[in-house]
């Protein structure tokens, strides 16, 4: 529990002085706007306050032989941004432990790190990877970024989980591997599908995203 806190701790620390609150401000608007309209990001931001907790809730609210795991946080990332991510996956974690009895605190705390605050913080770094060494390309952002990426961070989380000492309940050591990599993919789907859908309908929705950085004017 120690080494949850401390990550969880760290990672709000450093979030909070990059002063997130500020992304959720008025933004500039264009000449049909209302003045002073509110930031996109508040929606997507709302929608992951309203959905994931139940996500991160679902293996305490029903029996399976294997209880499955959905993180999110990588989507959470794309649409609001690292700094903005930490406080609200920590609000998540708070909040599946209200909805569901049998989702205890330090239960909830492990989710917040190896859930939330790891993998978000992996994919800001693999992020700034393939942003460095592949360019601004709308193919890698949603490829690599939202897709791949959120395999790989998610994964690689769920195996830093396993060997501080939480295991999937119901499996053995290498099953569990196994079980954490075939979830990964299925969160690597649901990211790179509606990062997809967000780039082509919603782009301001998506807080890593930019038109002039990705689809630059000839």
């Amino acid at each position: 529990m120690w080494l949850e806190a401390a990550l969880t701790l760290i990672a709000l620390a450093g979030a909070v002085a990059a002063r997130p609150w500020r992304m959720l401000g008025s933004r500039p608007t264009l000449a049909h706007e209302a003045h002073g309209a509110p930031s996109a990001l508040w929606t997507p931001l709302l929608a992951t306050l309203v959905f994931l907790p139940w996500m991160w809730a679902l293996p305490t609210l029903h029996a399976m032989p294997l209880q499955l795991q959905w993180s999110g946080a990588c989507l959470v990332v794309l649409m609001l941004g690292w700094p903005l991510a930490v406080p609200v996956l920590i609000a998540v974690g708070i909040t599946a432990a209200l909805v569901s009895p049998a989702l205890a605190w330090g239960d909830a705390l492990g989710a917040i790190a190896w859930l939330g605050v790891v993998p978000a913080t992996l994919a800001l770094g693999l992020g700034a990877l393939v942003r460095r060494y592949t360019g601004t390309k709308p193919f890698v952002y949603v490829l690599g970024r939202a897709f791949l990426g959120t395999v790989v961070c998610v994964f690689s989380s769920g195996v830093l989980s396993q060997w501080s000492g939480h295991a999937l309940p119901g499996v053995g050591g290498d099953l569990s591997l196994v079980a954490r990599w075939l979830m990964a993919w299925g969160d690597g789907f649901v990211t790179g599908m509606l990062a997809a859908i967000f780039v082509a309908f919603k782009p301001e929705w998506l807080a890593t995203w930019s038109d002039r950085l990705y689809l630059p004017r000839p």
